[in-house]
């Protein structure tokens, strides 16, 4: 069984409950075990921290990245945001030993150390590369006939010359794990288009990311998609809260809670009830 230090981040457990509870679920229905990763903070959020001190954002990373290596596990991620950071600041301490050895002198004050091993995964490369979607397929007890918008975002992909999962421009590895469930992911204009939300544009000019939030929602309401499903919560949170005041009611479903549909899941292990934008089964 493939097993993984868990990292929850802070949207999912905070604000989507249900998305934590359906990946340990469908986690658990792949052979997949998922360990709680004890004492993590925050990635921490690159688009912020690491715009304003770069010092202090590899370093709080290299102390979940340091949890997880001291337990001997792998993390594994069920958000953009905090596979970007984690990813970036492994794939950084492992290129520059002395990166490495100036995060170790900080880490010291608090009695730990980094010694450079751990990878990040993200929940959904994991299951397409590791699981395999005949796999899943054999999983599911409930197929699906959703018409959806398979949402990206921007830090699963990017950046492809590190991280190469698929095409960053015209990727096809959700859209692929989506119709696993029998749901059909539509075509659509400008599909890697960013939420809005990133980088501290929802918090500091809400009003652009509102205008990136519209332009993804009349191009998902174009395409004829009945859910938008994300892999990110962040993603989530903007798509589910800011419909309200765009004149929009597209639900919004974590890959993780559509694979819980498929494989027979209720509302309430959903958590659906936390939803903003109703989600009717």
């Amino acid at each position: 069984m493939a097993k993984y230090a868990f990292f929850l981040g802070c949207i999912a457990p905070l604000r989507y409950p249900g998305i934590e509870k359906s990946t340990r679920k469908v986690a658990e229905a792949l052979g997949i075990e998922l360990v709680d990763l004890n004492d993590a903070s925050c990635c921490p959020a690159p688009g912020v921290i690491r715009s304003f001190d770069r010092k202090t954002w590899i370093a709080a990373a290299a102390r979940n990245l340091a949890l997880a290596e001291k337990e001997g596990l792998d993390i594994i991620t069920i958000c953009n945001g905090c596979y970007g950071s984690l990813f970036d600041a492994a794939h950084e301490l492992h290129e520059d030993p002395q990166l490495l050895k100036d995060v170790n002198e900080i880490l010291a004050d608090i009695g730990m150390e980094y010694k450079g091993t751990t990878k990040v995964r993200h929940f959904a490369e994991v299951l397409y590369n590791d699981v395999g979607v005949e796999t899943i397929k054999s999983k599911i007890v409930k197929p699906l006939d959703y018409s959806v918008a398979a949402f990206y975002g921007c830090h699963f992909l990017k950046p492809s010359k590190i991280k190469e999962i698929d095409d960053p421009e015209d990727p096809r590895i959700l859209d692929d794990l989506i119709e696993a469930t029998g749901a059909k992911s539509m075509p659509r204009k400008k599909k890697v288009l960013c939420c809005g939300s990133g980088g501290g544009v929802k918090a500091g000019f809400p009003n652009v990311a509102k205008a990136f939030t519209q332009t993804n929602l009349e191009n998902i309401k174009e395409s004829g998609a009945q859910y938008i499903i994300d892999v990110c919560p962040f993603c989530h949170l903007q798509f589910d809260t800011a419909q309200a005041d765009l004149g929009y009611s597209i639900p919004v479903l974590h890959l993780s809670q559509l694979y819980g549909i498929a494989m027979g899941m209720d509302a309430k292990e959903l958590g659906l009830s936390a939803h903003k934008v109703p989600v009717t089964l």
